[in-house]
């Protein structure tokens, strides 16, 4: 009776103590990113004198690294769970970030770079999987969504803190706050990674096992397709340019001091911080595709306010201010995206597949992270920074239109849609897929 009523409690709320360690690992792991992400360009471009062809060519590796490393990672949490795979990455990316904090060069920057972008990419979808194991389908999107909030809450206290302590004249500085982001991924290895997370729960309907396998398990599948493509253009627009083409374009052509760029992604943070349990409360009634869809509107504004700051930016204090807001703005719509994406994943995907659908799903977000990058500073690099802020608008339009046509292909279940007087109101009650795959309860490694 008490094994019962133990389960029925996990039900409801999920399993709480593996739970409160994943999150805790990860705002742990997250305040020392906020530490260095947002000042690997200046470091690599000014604090090195690499220029920013260098600079760029370092967050092409960071993100590219995941070509290297998710296949196998997917396959690795499906067949030994997601413990093993986050240990050996918090040791990959404690390696990376202590070795480039102390690269001199180029080459140095870029092997250190690679081993930093490995690890970090090898930890997402371990730790995504132990937040699925962790919650409920009812408890998921909030989990997803207090996940982001802390993660947000540490990457703005770090950038708070580390843009008062980021000197360009003294490399010592930048190669401390390396040092820290090291330490902070084996916290995340101490803290989270000896957590002892739940079994996958076993399918009410058995699947069949001579269907596609691994990676081509989820391009069979055409729902998950779809928001792949999604996927990728959202992480493109916003977070692929959040620390490289839009810092690139404050810094050297708006004219944003580095403190002053801590401050707005410090702004972005608490504006996710601030928002994300109001608005997961809002998203739960509503339709997923709604709120990505809500998302992109939001990120219209945020490009209309960096096009303000360019056309202004010889008034400093009213440049200072659209880039703080530029940044403000990302943090709604993020807030929208995060009750969505990763429960829409894990809703998807069967659960002899959530590894692989996990480790997928971050693969897109690593190639859209590394071509982000590459585009927007070489837009801005070149001074043709009103094409940049074009391109960025248009990519959001159509966010927009992919997220209204991914509809038809989920069930009423993986969209969130709302029950309704008639019938018209609801997603469809089966995704369009192929007919070699069977209809499935959607209960994936709850």
């Amino acid at each position: 009776m008490t094994g019962t009523v133990k389960q029925q409690r996990q039900q409801r709320r999920g399993a709480g103590g593996p739970l409160r360690r994943v999150q805790i690992g990860n705002a742990l792991s997250a305040f020392g990113s906020g530490f260095t992400m947002p000042y690997m360009f200046v470091y690599v471009d000014q604090v090195r004198g690499l220029g920013s062809l260098a600079a760029g060519m370092v967050f092409t590796v960071f993100a590219l690294a995941a070509l290297a490393v998710l296949p196998f990672t997917g396959r690795g949490i499906d067949r030994y769970g997601p413990r093993p795979v986050l240990l050996a990455g918090t040791a990959l990316a404690a390696t990376g970030a202590f070795a480039f904090g102390h690269a001199t060069g180029t080459p140095a920057l870029l092997v250190s770079s690679f081993l930093f972008g490995a690890g970090v990419t090898t930890c997402q979808p371990a730790l995504a999987t132990m937040i699925v194991r962790c919650s409920t389908a009812a408890t998921r999107s909030h989990a997803f969504a207090l996940q982001f909030t802390l993660v947000n809450l540490g990457m703005g206290i770090g950038a708070l803190v580390g843009g008062q302590i980021v000197n360009v004249t003294d490399p010592a500085s930048l190669t401390r706050l390396f040092t820290i982001e090291a330490a902070t991924f084996l916290g995340l290895a101490l803290v989270t990674g000896t957590a002892r997370i739940p079994k996958a729960a076993p399918l009410l309907v058995q699947e069949q096992n001579d269907g596609p396998q691994g990676l081509r398990a989820l391009l069979a599948d055409k729902a998950m397709l779809r928001l792949s493509i999604l996927a990728g253009l959202i992480f493109f627009t916003c977070y692929g340019q959040f620390e490289s083409g839009v810092a690139a374009f404050a810094t050297d052509t708006v004219g944003t001091a580095p403190s002053t760029l801590g401050i707005a992604i410090g702004a972005n943070a608490l504006t996710i911080v601030v928002l994300q349990m109001f608005v997961v409360r809002i998203t739960a009634r509503r339709r997923r595709t709604t709120a990505m869809a809500a998302a992109a509107v939001v990120w219209l504004g945020a490009w209309a306010m960096a096009l303000v700051a360019g056309l202004i930016r010889t008034e400093a204090m009213a440049a200072t201010v659209a880039i703080v807001s530029i940044y403000a703005l990302f943090g709604v719509g993020e807030s929208l995206l995060a009750p969505t994406m990763g429960p829409m994943v894990a809703d998807l995907a069967p659960a002899r597949l959530l590894g692989t659908y996990n480790a997928g799903y971050a693969l897109v977000k690593q190639i859209a992270i590394a071509v982000g990058p590459a585009v927007g500073v070489l837009l801005v690099g070149s001074g043709t920074w009103p094409l940049y802020l074009a391109a960025m608008a248009g990519s959001t339009v159509l966010i927009v239109v992919l997220a209204l046509r991914l509809r038809p292909y989920l069930t009423a279940a993986q969209d969130n849609a709302v029950d309704g007087p008639a019938g018209e109101e609801q997603a469809p009650a089966a995704p369009v897929r192929a007919p070699a795959r069977p209809v499935r309860e959607l209960q994936a490694a709850a």
